[in-house]
């Protein structure tokens, strides 16, 4: 029997290696958490266990909230998608959030505002169940949003106080929905103080921090259709959507200016997109050189190969220029309940960083508004009356 000779075109792949020590790959912290004892704070919890998968996304979201989007020049944007006020949320997170200077502006569905609006005004709302019949409650006059119940009357009362307060002269004519919701605070502060129940809505503490809350589809509420039977009756209330673009990217043209930008996104939506927009408001429509919002932090459970803009990941929004492409690797998304997510990002934060400064940006809207005339005013002398026209 003959011996084999090598075939000289076969090639031996090397065999890996066997210690990993120098590897890049190996640097991250060892997976060795600590046995979870009775006791354990949400903060401690989520830096020792919260290892990997979105746990994992959670930790680094809590940290990227409080090491780099909290610094005293970073201005915070918040967008609020979903029925979250519904669940208590308002009075149990975003309060305290603003509360410790750490939201300095925000974007929510008109749902959320007008549903925060019951616990403001006293009305009641309840634990319950998604099992129901709801043929049953409709008949017994109880609403349902999935396992939160409330008496019909709820609706009805909270259409009563919006309809007499947007009565007032105060709110005819033309305003942003920034405006509008700073005047409706202060009504809905004024009434918690007289029930005596502190401060317990997100309108009211808004309010009160000067926090401005814009409203991307200012129809599409039980507000807005309050708003909409005004009119019929006379009211000369409007909403003037192209001032709340302005301002909004005057906001965010201001912050990059002064620190950085950064956004914290609880759901996505119309509410998510109007935030991110103001950077291509910024660069594409205004032709003021800018680089795209610093962080970018997301809690929500759309799947980004859908085409649904609630998964539209950060990466998407760097090609659009929403994102700044050189601090991309510090953008987080988690995927997970905002119900279980913003509770836990609140307690996080309130344990590992000390109140900021409220930037009280509502009454800066006007000289943020100057700042982005002026900026518009140069880029269309530098680049020509024709780059803007043609």
């Amino acid at each position: 029997m003959g011996t084999r000779t090598p075939n000289p075109k076969k090639t031996t792949k090397a065999a890996p290696k066997t210690k990993h020590k120098g590897s890049k790959f190996l640097s991250g912290k060892r997976i060795y958490p600590d046995a979870i004892r009775k006791g354990a704070k949400v903060a401690d919890l989520v830096d020792n266990a919260f290892t990997s998968y979105n746990a994992g996304r959670l930790r680094e979201g809590c940290h990227l909230f409080t090491e780099k989007m909290l610094a005293d020049d970073c201005t915070v944007g918040m967008s609020l998608t979903g029925a979250l006020t519904p669940t208590g949320l308002g009075k149990s997170a975003l309060i305290p959030l603003i509360e410790a200077g750490f939201i300095d502006w925000i974007v929510s569905t008109g749902a959320n505002l007008y549903h925060d609006a019951h616990f403001g005004i006293g009305l009641r709302l309840h634990h319950g169940s998604a099992s129901l019949d709801d043929r049953i409650l409709r008949e017994e006059g109880v609403v349902r949003i999935y396992d939160i119940l409330f008496d019909y009357r709820v609706l009805l009362d909270t259409d009563r106080f919006f309809r007499t307060i947007l009565s007032q002269p105060e709110f005819q004519g033309m305003m942003s929905t920034a405006e509008f919701h700073w005047r409706v605070g202060r009504y809905v502060h004024e009434t918690e103080k007289k029930l005596g129940i502190g401060t317990v809505s997100l309108l009211s503490i808004a309010y009160q921090y000067d926090v401005p809350i814009y409203t991307s589809s200012p129809g599409d509420s039980s507000i807005g259709m309050n708003v909409a039977g005004l009119q019929l009756a006379g009211g000369t209330l409007n909403f003037d959507v192209s001032r709340d673009v302005n301002e909004t990217a005057a906001i965010v043209l201001g912050a990059k200016r002064s620190g950085t930008s950064a956004v914290l996104i609880f759901g996505g939506g119309s509410p998510k997109n109007f935030m991110l927009q103001t950077e291509p408001q910024i660069q594409e429509v205004l032709m003021i050189d800018e680089e795209g919002h610093d962080y970018f932090l997301q809690f929500t459970d759309a799947r980004p190969d859908t085409g649904g803009l609630s998964g539209a990941t950060p990466g998407e929004a760097v090609s659009w220029g929403k994102v700044n492409p050189d601090t991309l690797p510090d953008c987080v998304v988690c995927y997970g309940d905002s119900t279980i997510t913003l509770p836990i990002l609140t307690a996080y934060a309130l344990e590992r960083r000390a109140k900021r400064k409220p930037k009280r940006l509502y009454k800066k809207r006007g000289e943020l508004m100057a700042l982005l005339q002026r900026e518009f005013d140069k880029a269309k002398k530098k680049k020509g009356q024709r780059a803007w026209t043609d």
